[in-house]
C-alpha cells in the first residue's frame, strides 16, 4: 500500500467537499428566493453527496489502515490523516500536509455556510409562526364555570382572518 493510493482518496474527498460547499452556497440563495421545489432537489442532491463522502471515508481509513501496519504502525480505530503524516516521509508528507490543510479550509467553509442556511431557515419558520399567530390567534385556556376571583371568562378573541368568509 502506498500513500498515492491514499492521497487519491483524499483528492477524491476534497472534490466531494467543494462540490458540496459550491451546493450550500446556492442552497442560500434558493432560501432567498423561497422555492421550496429547488431547496428540495438541492436537499436530495446533498444526500447523494454526503453518502458518497462517507464511502470515500469508509475506504479512507481502510486505505490509512493498511498503511499504517504495513510501516510497522498499531493504527487506532479510526486512524486519522495527523498519524499517516507522521508516519510518512518527504515528499509524501508535505502532499498530505497540503491536502489535509486544503480539506480542512473547505470543512471550515462548508460548516459556517450550513449555519448561515440553518439560522436563515429558522428565521422564516418563525416569522411564518408569528404570521399565522396574528391570522388566527390560539384560543385562551378554557376554563368551566367561573374563575377564582368570581369573573365571567371573557369570549375568544375573533380572528383577523375569517375563515369561513
Amino acid at each position: 500500500m502506498s500513500v498515492s493510493h491514499i492521497l487519491t482518496t483524499l483528492s477524491k474527498l476534497e472534490r466531494l467537499h467543494r462540490s458540496l460547499l459550491d451546493l450550500s452556497m446556492k442552497k442560500t440563495d434558493i432560501i432567498k428566493e423561497n422555492n421550496m421545489a429547488k431547496l428540495d432537489e438541492t436537499l436530495k442532491n446533498e444526500q447523494a453527496h454526503v453518502a458518497a463522502i462517507e464511502r470515500l471515508e469508509q475506504q479512507r481509513l481502510v486505505e490509512v489502515t493498511d498503511y499504517l501496519r504495513a510501516q510497522g504502525c498499531a493504527p487506532t480505530e479510526a486512524p486519522t490523516v495527523s498519524q499517516l503524516i507522521e508516519v510518512a516521509k518527504g515528499e509524501e508528507q508535505a502532499q498530505l500536509r497540503a491536502v489535509r490543510e486544503r480539506l480542512t479550509t473547505i470543512i471550515a467553509e462548508l460548516k459556517q455556510r450550513n449555519d448561515l442556511n440553518q439560522k436563515m431557515i429558522f428565521q422564516s419558520l418563525q416569522f411564518v409562526n408569528i404570521t399565522l399567530d396574528l391570522l388566527q390567534p390560539r384560543p385562551e385556556q378554557m376554563n368551566y364555570g367561573n374563575t377564582a376571583n368570581g369573573r365571567v371568562a371573557q369570549p375568544m378573541k375573533k380572528s383577523y382572518f375569517e375563515s369561513q368568509a
